[in-house]
């Protein structure tokens, strides 16, 4: 009896292992064909489902497979709420040379402001207002504020809304809002914000507030769309102020609690018809949840009263579009720098495109200052921004940690003269699986303060020398390998 079971044990493990063998042939024949993932993405999906043939299989399943498989929505099929006559006359402006004149004697602006406007309809607005935050007691303040003088709309877009101290000091500032008549819209991600959940909003949505989530997760753990997360921070008051950058909701961003200590970050407070942007993409991402639609937006694209001097465009990325947006407008200005590259960013995991491009940039004698965390808030992520640092180290990059707490700012300044502030990091997921939003600012006074700021911040880093790298441990090492192979999962 007990040879007979052996034997019918020994036939299913080899029908077994055949099988999970013949299915990994399978699914790797799928990875390299069918998905077009680039080529580093590529081996990091050949390498999990080869090292761990069953657990590879179920991770591919739920986060590995393109957003097309799912018929996300696409923006070419939407309507670019308030924008069309906005579009049309600026083309015909900018085909006459009538908006550009002022700066354009930067030929890398020019370009830049070209790509983004004729390729994907970023408008140019002149007449933007902006005020920087880095600290998010400050911002949030000034948020509530502007919330407690709205008049007819408030539109609210985060990926991460806790419902701790802060949370309920936003959503408290929201129902006095909604109490004084003026509509409230809410859209959260509901994997960053997956805490959350709807009863938090019970009282907002009894006054007639309106909360949506990004891609609901009715089962998150076999839902693949939680890998495609809605990462951008965008707020807009009466059609008339807008707030975008790097700031979620929550107490950690005030610098409250402890895990991170002060929480360093940029975010922006606009005025100008760049609100117009920042609204026509609240309204897009809102409607692409087929959730409460907004199909008359004429209200929410008002008159601007803002008399502000800086140029400015918003672009926007992410998974539903054929181009990488913001990685492309990172790449040209990063090859159009002349003397220096500043660039900020909690994440540094970049494709072969962006490390090549700051690589050739030291080579051709443009410096180099790069400034990370000195602390991990998702480990992998950050034992793999460590390693690829510290290889633009070897290139004579210059790169500090910041010991102050978290840097969470996601910055680049060109030459001091124009700069990108947003939410994209500088990793593959901000490139290709998140949908991002930045805002580039042609301004050199704006410029010069935001590079004011980095070198305060110098003053609480410390470089990352050759010598100290290298002084890391076993451990740290083996981290370090596993996600650099990783890297373009994470």
């Amino acid at each position: 009896m007990n040879a007979i079971l052996e034997t019918t044990f020994s036939v299913i493990r080899t029908h077994f292992s055949t099988i999970v063998f013949f299915t990994n042939i399978l699914l790797s024949l799928i990875i390299i064909f069918r998905e077009r993932k680039s080529t580093s993405s590529t081996w990091s999906w050949l390498f999990v489902v080869n090292l761990l043939p069953i657990f590879g299989f179920i991770l591919y399943i739920l986060i590995g497979r393109g957003i097309s498989s799912f018929r996300i929505f696409k923006l070419e099929k939407q309507s670019r709420h308030g924008f069309e006559e906005e579009i049309k006359q600026a083309k015909a402006a900018y085909s006459k040379d009538r908006f550009l004149t002022k700066i354009t004697d930067n030929y890398v602006i020019g370009q830049l402001l070209h790509m983004l406007f004729i390729s994907e309809e970023s408008i140019v607005s002149m007449n933007t207002d902006v005020q920087l935050f880095t600290d998010g007691r400050e911002k949030f303040d000034a948020l509530i504020a502007d919330i407690e003088k709205a008049q007819h709309h408030v539109h609210v877009e985060y990926y991460i809304f806790r419902m701790d101290n802060l949370g309920k000091e936003l959503t408290q500032a929201l129902i006095a809002a909604r109490n004084r008549g003026v509509e409230v819209r809410v859209l959260i991600d509901a994997w960053g914000s997956n805490g959350t959940k709807m009863r938090h909003f019970k009282e907002l949505t009894a006054v007639g507030g309106e909360v949506v989530y990004f891609f609901p997760l009715i089962l998150p753990m076999i839902n693949p769309r939680t890998n495609y997360r809605l990462h951008r921070k965008i707020v807009v008051i009466d059609g008339q102020i807008g707030y975008t950058g790097g700031f979620n909701v929550g107490d950690e961003y005030v610098s409250i609690t402890k895990k991170f200590g002060y929480w360093r970050d940029n975010h922006l407070r606009v005025r100008g018809d760049i609100v117009y942007s920042l609204q026509n993409r609240f309204i897009m991402d809102w409607n692409s949840q087929h959730q409460h639609e907004i199909n008359d937006s004429s209200a929410y694209f008002p008159k601007t009263d803002a008399s502000g001097h800086i140029t400015s465009q918003f672009v926007s990325s992410g998974p539903d579009t054929k181009r990488e947006q913001i990685k492309m407008a990172y790449l040209k200005m990063i090859n159009g720098a002349e003397d220096e590259i500043i660039i900020q960013t909690p994440y540094y995991i970049p494709d072969d495109s962006i490390h090549e491009a700051l690589k050739l940039a030291l080579l051709s004698g443009v410096r180099v200052r790069l400034m990370i965390p000195n602390k991990p808030d998702h480990p992998f992520v950050y034992w793999a921004t460590y390693y690829y640092s510290a290889s633009l180290v070897r290139y004579g990059a210059e790169v500090y940690t910041y010991e102050n707490g978290f840097v969470h700012a996601k910055t680049i300044i060109i030459d001091g003269n124009f700069a990108s502030v947003g939410s994209a990091n500088f990793d593959y997921r901000s490139f290709s699986l998140d949908f991002e939003g930045n805002m580039i600012i042609y301004d050199r006074e704006f410029s010069q303060r935001l590079r004011h700021d980095f070198f305060e911040d110098l003053k609480v880093s410390q470089q990352l020398t050759i010598e100290r790298y290298e002084e890391r441990s076993l451990f740290i090492r083996f981290k370090e390998g596993i996600a650099r192979l990783i890297g373009p999962m994470l």
